[in-house]
Protein backbone atom coordinates (compact mmCIF):
# COMPACT_ATOMS: atom_id res chain seq x y z
CA UNK A 1 0.00 0.00 0.00
CA UNK A 2 1.29 3.53 -0.78
CA UNK A 3 2.11 6.07 1.69
CA UNK A 4 -0.93 8.29 0.17
CA UNK A 5 -3.63 5.41 0.34
CA UNK A 6 -2.13 4.87 4.00
CA UNK A 7 -2.47 8.25 5.03
CA UNK A 8 -6.43 8.48 3.88
CA UNK A 9 -7.32 5.47 5.32
CA UNK A 10 -5.75 6.84 9.13
CA UNK A 11 -7.66 9.99 8.23
CA UNK A 12 -11.29 8.20 7.48
CA UNK A 13 -10.40 6.39 10.69
CA UNK A 14 -9.78 9.64 12.77
CA UNK A 15 -12.85 11.10 11.20
CA UNK A 16 -14.84 8.30 11.74
CA UNK A 17 -13.26 8.13 15.74
CA UNK A 18 -14.02 11.82 16.30
CA UNK A 19 -17.74 11.53 14.52
CA UNK A 20 -16.60 14.08 11.80
CA UNK A 21 -16.68 11.18 9.45
CA UNK A 22 -18.97 12.29 5.83
CA UNK A 23 -21.44 9.32 5.39
CA UNK A 24 -22.76 11.20 2.72
CA UNK A 25 -19.43 12.38 0.51
CA UNK A 26 -20.33 11.00 -2.60
CA UNK A 27 -23.20 13.29 -2.34
CA UNK A 28 -20.87 16.37 -2.58
CA UNK A 29 -20.63 17.45 -5.93
CA UNK A 30 -18.48 20.94 -5.72
CA UNK A 31 -16.00 21.72 -8.06
CA UNK A 32 -13.96 22.16 -4.71
CA UNK A 33 -14.18 19.19 -3.75
CA UNK A 34 -13.65 17.33 -7.09
CA UNK A 35 -10.80 19.09 -8.69
CA UNK A 36 -8.28 20.13 -5.42
CA UNK A 37 -6.93 17.56 -2.65
CA UNK A 38 -6.97 20.03 -0.28
CA UNK A 39 -10.93 19.80 0.28
CA UNK A 40 -11.73 16.21 1.36
CA UNK A 41 -15.73 15.39 1.01
CA UNK A 42 -15.06 13.32 3.86
CA UNK A 43 -13.97 15.81 6.17
CA UNK A 44 -17.71 17.12 7.78
CA UNK A 45 -16.65 19.41 9.19
CA UNK A 46 -14.93 21.12 5.67
CA UNK A 47 -17.70 20.58 4.12
CA UNK A 48 -20.14 22.11 6.26
CA UNK A 49 -18.01 25.42 6.33
CA UNK A 50 -17.84 25.53 2.50
CA UNK A 51 -21.25 25.15 1.79
CA UNK A 52 -22.06 27.94 4.42
CA UNK A 53 -18.90 29.69 2.65
CA UNK A 54 -20.47 29.49 -0.92
CA UNK A 55 -23.98 30.97 0.16
CA UNK A 56 -22.27 33.67 2.23
CA UNK A 57 -18.93 34.60 -0.15
CA UNK A 58 -19.74 33.31 -3.69
CA UNK A 59 -23.60 34.27 -3.97
CA UNK A 60 -25.44 30.72 -4.20
CA UNK A 61 -28.56 29.66 -3.54
CA UNK A 62 -29.28 28.26 -0.15
CA UNK A 63 -31.12 25.42 -2.81
CA UNK A 64 -27.89 25.35 -5.06
CA UNK A 65 -25.33 25.01 -2.04
CA UNK A 66 -27.83 22.28 -0.24
CA UNK A 67 -27.72 20.51 -3.00
CA UNK A 68 -23.98 20.66 -4.41
CA UNK A 69 -23.33 19.72 -0.45
CA UNK A 70 -25.77 16.49 0.01
CA UNK A 71 -27.63 17.84 2.50
CA UNK A 72 -30.96 19.37 2.52
CA UNK A 73 -32.12 23.01 2.88
CA UNK A 74 -33.42 22.86 6.21
CA UNK A 75 -30.02 20.98 7.47
CA UNK A 76 -28.59 24.21 5.76
CA UNK A 77 -30.27 26.65 7.26
CA UNK A 78 -29.50 24.01 10.90
CA UNK A 79 -25.86 23.98 10.09
CA UNK A 80 -25.62 27.98 9.38
CA UNK A 81 -27.25 29.08 12.38
CA UNK A 82 -25.37 27.05 14.92
CA UNK A 83 -22.47 28.40 12.98
CA UNK A 84 -23.68 31.96 13.67
CA UNK A 85 -24.23 31.20 17.32
CA UNK A 86 -21.18 29.04 17.89
CA UNK A 87 -18.62 29.19 15.01
CA UNK A 88 -16.52 26.44 13.57
CA UNK A 89 -16.66 24.39 17.00
CA UNK A 90 -20.53 24.46 16.31
CA UNK A 91 -20.07 22.47 13.05
CA UNK A 92 -18.84 19.75 15.47
CA UNK A 93 -21.38 16.91 15.39
CA UNK A 94 -22.54 15.86 19.09
CA UNK A 95 -23.55 13.41 20.59
CA UNK A 96 -27.21 12.86 19.75
CA UNK A 97 -30.10 11.96 22.48
CA UNK A 98 -29.92 12.32 26.67
CA UNK A 99 -26.13 12.81 27.64
CA UNK A 100 -27.57 10.73 30.92
CA UNK A 101 -29.76 8.70 32.82
CA UNK A 102 -32.33 12.14 32.95
CA UNK A 103 -35.41 10.19 34.53
CA UNK A 104 -33.78 8.34 36.69
CA UNK A 105 -32.64 11.00 39.45
CA UNK A 106 -30.92 10.64 42.06
CA UNK A 107 -34.71 10.35 44.13
CA UNK A 108 -35.50 7.59 41.71
CA UNK A 109 -32.75 5.94 41.99
CA UNK A 110 -32.80 6.57 45.85
CA UNK A 111 -36.04 4.81 46.16
CA UNK A 112 -35.19 1.83 43.63
CA UNK A 113 -32.58 1.60 46.12
CA UNK A 114 -35.29 0.96 48.92
CA UNK A 115 -37.47 -0.98 47.31
CA UNK A 116 -34.89 -3.39 46.44
CA UNK A 117 -33.34 -3.38 49.62
CA UNK A 118 -36.91 -4.70 50.90
CA UNK A 119 -37.54 -7.56 48.05
CA UNK A 120 -34.34 -8.60 46.17
CA UNK A 121 -36.61 -10.20 44.07
CA UNK A 122 -38.10 -7.66 42.15
CA UNK A 123 -36.94 -7.16 38.57
CA UNK A 124 -36.20 -4.54 36.71
CA UNK A 125 -39.84 -4.62 35.05
CA UNK A 126 -41.14 -5.02 38.50
CA UNK A 127 -39.29 -1.49 39.30
CA UNK A 128 -40.56 -0.13 35.99
CA UNK A 129 -43.85 -0.56 37.34
CA UNK A 130 -43.28 1.09 40.70
CA UNK A 131 -41.84 3.64 39.00
CA UNK A 132 -44.43 4.44 36.81
CA UNK A 133 -47.11 4.17 39.68
CA UNK A 134 -44.64 6.45 42.12
CA UNK A 135 -43.10 8.72 40.05
CA UNK A 136 -46.06 9.07 37.12
CA UNK A 137 -43.80 8.42 34.29
CA UNK A 138 -42.40 5.16 31.98
CA UNK A 139 -39.17 3.88 31.70
CA UNK A 140 -37.39 1.33 29.99
CA UNK A 141 -36.25 -1.91 32.37
CA UNK A 142 -32.76 -1.76 30.16
CA UNK A 143 -31.89 1.49 31.81
CA UNK A 144 -32.85 0.82 35.41
CA UNK A 145 -30.88 -1.88 34.68
CA UNK A 146 -27.59 -0.12 33.50
CA UNK A 147 -28.66 2.31 36.30
CA UNK A 148 -28.05 0.05 39.08
CA UNK A 149 -25.00 -1.33 37.26
CA UNK A 150 -23.98 2.02 37.47
CA UNK A 151 -24.12 2.57 40.95
CA UNK A 152 -22.34 -0.88 41.54
CA UNK A 153 -19.62 0.57 39.63
CA UNK A 154 -19.48 3.45 42.39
Amino acid sequence: MDSNKNDNLKKTSHLKEKGSLNKNAKKVKDELFQKHDFFDPQDLIQVKYEMIRRVQKDGYTVSRASKTFGFSRPSFYEIQNIFEKEGLPGLIPRQRGPKSAHKLSNDVMKYVGQVIQKDQSLRAADLCKLIEKRFGFKIHPRSIERAIARRKKK
